[in-house]
């Protein structure tokens, strides 16, 4: 019965950790979002909100809350290091500055690049080596899903939502699985003579 209970007590814990963070259960930081939802995020306020809102902010499907929720995270901050705190986690993510509609800039811009450098390593595969190559389609294959990978990693730290960050993890460990596969076929199931020993992809991962 105690070790049941232990058990129930862990799991009680766990689920309270995914539920949120440090920053985002502090009472200063709910009341600044619940405020600001009733001050800017419905009727007239709201349609002031949506006027004088940036088109590409919109276009990204930032909302009144999602507006909110940025500021408020701004102001909760401020007051953690003003009492000499560490910066705290907000719904289980570090803090970024926002730029123009990129929720985290800089690595926005890291996944772009890491699937540019893909893009450009498939289109030299498909120049370079003869696609009566044994592990030609194996690796081409790798090669589109590293690029979407990288797509998805690119819109989820463009636009955090529940579903470009599912996409961006699972299409992260789609890359993982195939990654395996590829292996097993060009040291298991190929001969290693004859056949080519990169994928376009190797270079940018």
């Amino acid at each position: 019965m105690a070790g049941r209970t232990a058990r129930l007590m862990l799991l009680a814990g766990a689920a309270a950790l995914a539920s949120g963070s440090q920053g985002d259960r502090e009472p200063v930081y709910r009341d600044c979002v619940l405020g600001c939802e009733e001050r800017n995020c419905s009727g007239g306020a709201l349609k002031h909100f949506r006027s004088r809102q940036p088109i590409y902010m919109s276009l990204a499907g930032w909302t009144c809350r999602d507006d909110c929720k940025y500021e408020c995270m701004w102001v909760t901050v401020g007051l953690y290091l003003q009492e000499g705190h560490d910066v705290p986690q907000f719904h289980g993510k570090w803090p970024f500055s926002r730029f123009l509609f990129f929720q985290e800039p800089a690595s926005a811009v890291a996944s772009f690049l890491n699937g540019l450098a893909s893009l450009v390593m498939l289109c030299r595969y498909r120049t370079s080596v003869p696609a009566s190559s044994p592990m030609y389609p194996t690796c081409v294959a790798f090669a589109w899903v590293s690029l979407n990978a990288w797509f998805w990693s690119t819109v989820f730290h463009t636009r955090d939502t529940d579903l470009t960050e599912k996409m961006d993890y699972f299409c992260a460990s789609a890359v993982i699985l195939h990654s395996i596969y590829l292996c097993c076929v060009r040291w298991v199931l190929l001969p290693v003579q004859g056949s080519p020993s990169l994928c376009p992809s190797a270079s940018a991962l």
